[in-house]
């Protein structure tokens, strides 16, 4: 049964709500993130309850049976623009309440392959080493306290809905890191070619800041120091790799070497 929906302007209220929480105070008051687009908000859906929706008549109807009796407001393009955080605006914009999922580090890396960053701060590269792990079947991704907000609206975006398979969890990581025993790997420019070394299929993978890499206290606590040669191994190139590119081949050689 075709479900009409009538146009109704969102308020001002909405609107500096909704800008608001591009500043993280704002998100941690009222325990709310922001995610847009029909691609984002689709997936958060699948696993998430929004606490609102903002979205076009087309998409409201396509979307009928995801609403759950969540509170909305059927607007126009217009509208959409004016609310929206993003340059070009699609369909959808949705409020949902931030997770507080909690695990142990050492618990977690017992039984499978983790991620761990230090220091990570762009948005970008945070969203999309969450990607990444949803990609490659990493359930938990431990965040040194320093890390950027993965609730950041730029990050959310470039999750591109991993959000829904991956929780994140901010913790002091040197603390975290030395009451494990599992192995604790790190990439560096002088640890050891990652293509010719033993790999498990559990663990701590870590990945350090965009700048200066793993920091000194969480370096000392490495195992296992990797290195991801260029090619040819003798070749002039660009000093280092963006982390979130370094996390996909690193993953990759894992998930290669033990399925």
């Amino acid at each position: 049964m075709r479900i009409f929906y009538h146009y109704t302007m969102i308020s001002k209220a909405r609107i500096k709500q909704i800008h608001g929480l591009e500043r993280k105070k704002n998100r941690q008051a009222e325990g709310l993130f922001v995610a847009e687009g029909p691609k984002l908000v689709g997936e958060l859906l699948t696993t998430m309850s929004a606490q609102y929706i903002a979205a076009t008549e087309e998409w409201l109807q396509a979307h009928a049976d995801q609403l759950r009796g969540t509170p909305y407001d059927c607007i126009n393009e217009t509208e959409l623009q004016r609310a929206s955080l993003q340059q070009h605006p699609q369909d959808v914009i949705a409020l949902f309440p931030i997770p507080h999922d909690v695990a142990d580090l050492d618990v977690v890396a017992q039984n499978e392959l983790t991620l761990a960053l230090d220091g990570i701060q762009d948005p970008g590269n945070i969203g999309t080493i969450v990607r990444l792990a949803d990609w490659f079947g990493i359930r938990h991704l431990f965040c040194s306290t320093d890390c950027v907000d993965i609730f950041n609206p730029k990050a959310v975006q470039a999750t591109m809905g991993a959000l829904a398979r991956v929780s994140v969890h901010y913790i002091n990581l040197a603390n975290a890191l030395r009451k494990t025993e599992v192995p604790i790997y790190g990439t560096f420019l002088d640890g050891e070619d990652i293509y010719r070394q033993t790999l498990s299929s559990n663990g701590i993978i870590v990945m350090g800041n965009e700048g200066n890499g793993i920091s000194q206290e969480i370096s000392d606590l490495v195992t296992h120091r990797l290195y991801i040669p260029p090619y040819p191994a003798d070749s002039q190139t660009v000093e280092s790799l963006n982390v979130a590119i370094a996390t996909a081949i690193v993953c990759s050689e894992f998930r290669r070497v033990k399925g």
